[in-house]
């Protein structure tokens, strides 16, 4: 999830970048980059860690299925040409 605090110290950071002259307005212009900032991140599709370590652990264990697999067909394979000759 958007975590709210690392918005809002990056949007209090970008009007700290504003220049002199704008600096009356720095609070209403912070909100509104939190609000481009949070739009912006809602718009893409994120996952959490834990969804993503989940999907690794699912990712790992697929993979480690597909080799024995690949291996037993390796393995009948050979015999298979073996009971020919």
């Amino acid at each position: 999830m958007i975590d709210l605090a690392q918005l809002d110290d990056l949007a209090r950071r970008l009007g700290n970048l504003l220049p002199p002259g704008l600096h009356e307005s720095r609070a209403e212009l912070q909100e509104s980059f939190k609000s481009v900032l949070q739009a912006g991140l809602s718009k893409l599709d994120l996952v959490t860690r834990e969804e993503f370590e989940v999907q690794r652990a699912v990712l790992l264990k697929t993979r480690e299925k597909l080799e024995a697999l690949q291996q037993a067909v390796a393995e009948l394979e050979a015999r298979n040409t073996a009971a020919r000759h």
